[in-house]
């Protein structure tokens, strides 16, 4: 049960944002030790990066309304030495409660809502199986990691000069590339990381999160669980005067659903951040258009998809899903899906992989959803995802359904599609030239990294 404290600060952090002011708001600094315990607690204890690294890097150049207040916050980092779980404390205020969030292994971090008493294990009724992220290792690429040293290009000398190009600033000033990955008909060909990085260190998948998401979807679609045509029947929409019920997984999938938001794009602070969860604050937005009439690139639409899922599959299924049924079948076993406290998966942004394991999961694209023989996406899905149907996005690329299209790109084949996500995440799937290519970054807010160039510099190399 909450105590009163609990109560008020839950609405205080569901409220909207006030207009911002020279001095920060509570509600920002709220949202801003939010940030703080969970980046370092998932930089901590998913990726193995210390508590410095993390505030010289991950923790600067983000959004300008939270970047200044992080250095004023000072954060406590608890870990017992052997103990599977952990945490991050960060106090924002004299007069409220600190902000927590907590890591168990193979669950990631999260963070708490302001004031609650729960021990975090108790929230969890259910749980992903353990698994040993080191016994893949000694298979061999893409399976685990032996024998994944890079075999060089037939023109290794350019395909050398572009990649170390993106660990500079050669596309895009002020960009901070923190690893490079070209795949070419299975093989790494190139391979490049930012110093305190490596081939095991994860990082925060931003919106890469959401092609996941599709992916698992179709996982999904092939084992009978949901039908992307279907209504997406999500729990909270059950009322009978309710017109969300008419919108599709479909319509979810491809940023179409008509709902609210209070910002476009990747801005939902109270979920990432503040400890509300899916079903407090993604499920209560209105429509303010007709399902299917209009792009507006929402978190919520993927969170939803998520939601439909666990209502299709159940508890039991559901938290075992990212890891049992993609993770560890393609051998991305550093990746964790991490959820809010009740145990939600938020997969449109919160998830820790490196950047091999992502190209890992370029390759299954790239092999039509088979792996190792086996088919674990339903044929015919990796067009579904790469064809457009519906509103469109205005600018430089097009979009699927939880995939970005790159059939404008200049000097990029027309096929191209990617995985696209904040602060510089990409994930490009070139099928006519069986190539796969992954760019992590930690770019600062105003900073762009050029894909495009960068793609087709890297296929011009390879000629």
């Amino acid at each position: 049960m909450r105590t009163g404290v609990s109560v008020a600060l839950a609405l205080l952090i569901a409220a909207p944002a006030a207009a911002q002011n020279k001095e920060p708001t509570t509600y920002d600094r709220a949202i801003a030790a939010g940030y703080k315990a969970l980046t370092l607690c998932s930089g901590i204890f998913n990726a193995g990066r210390t508590q410095a690294q993390i505030e010289a890097l991950e923790l600067k150049g983000i959004y300008p309304q939270y970047d200044a207040i992080l250095p004023t916050l000072k954060a406590t980092v608890e870990h017992t030495k052997g103990s599977f779980t952990a945490k991050v404390t960060v106090p924002f205020d004299d007069k409220i409660p600190a902000r927590t969030a907590y890591w168990s292994r193979d669950r990631g971090c999260t963070v708490m809502p302001i004031g609650s008493v729960h021990q975090w294990l108790e929230l969890l009724t259910t749980r992903a199986p353990y698994r040993p992220r080191t016994d893949a290792d000694r298979l061999i690429w893409p399976a685990g990691d032996a024998e994944a040293e890079t075999k060089p290009a037939a023109n290794a000398t350019a395909l050398a000069t572009t990649v170390s190009g993106a660990l500079g600033e050669a596309f895009g000033t002020g960009a901070r590339t923190t690893a490079t990955i070209v795949v070419q008909n299975g093989k790494i060909i190139a391979e490049k990381y930012r110093d305190g990085f490596g081939p095991h260190i994860s990082q925060r998948t931003w919106s890469v999160a959401k092609s996941l998401t599709g992916t698992l979807m179709g996982i999904g679609a092939h084992k009978g669980l949901l039908a992307v045509n279907q209504k997406a029947d999500i729990p909270e929409w059950k009322a009978d005067i309710d017109p969300r019920q008419e919108i599709t997984i479909d319509q979810l999938l491809r940023m179409a659903s008509g709902l609210h938001s209070e910002t476009a794009g990747n801005r939902t602070d109270a979920l990432y951040f503040g400890g509300t969860t899916v079903t407090q604050e993604v499920t209560a937005w209105p429509l303010d258009a007709m399902p299917g009439t209009r792009f507006r690139y929402a978190n919520n639409d993927i969170v939803l998809a998520m939601r439909a899922l666990r209502a299709k599959a159940g508890d039991e299924v559901y938290a075992a899903f990212p890891q049992k049924e993609l993770f560890d079948r393609i051998g991305m076993t550093r990746t964790v899906a991490e959820t809010d406290w009740q145990g939600n998966f938020i997969l449109s942004s919160q998830v820790w992989s490196t950047a091999r394991d992502l190209a890992r999961f370029g390759l299954l694209y790239l092999n039509d959803g088979i792996w190792n023989g086996e088919r674990i996406l339903p044929e015919g899905w990796v067009k579904y995802v790469t064809t457009p149907s519906g509103p469109q996005p205005e600018g430089e690329f097009g979009y699927g359904a939880t995939f970005w299209l790159m059939s404008r790109s200049p000097g990029v084949p027309a096929d191209t599609y990617a995985a696209f996500g904040n602060r510089g995440q990409y994930v490009v799937i070139v099928p006519s030239r069986k190539v796969v290519i992954v760019r992590r970054g930690e770019d600062p807010a105003g900073a762009r990294f050029d894909i495009a160039k960068f793609t087709a510099d890297v296929l011009a190399a390879l000629e």
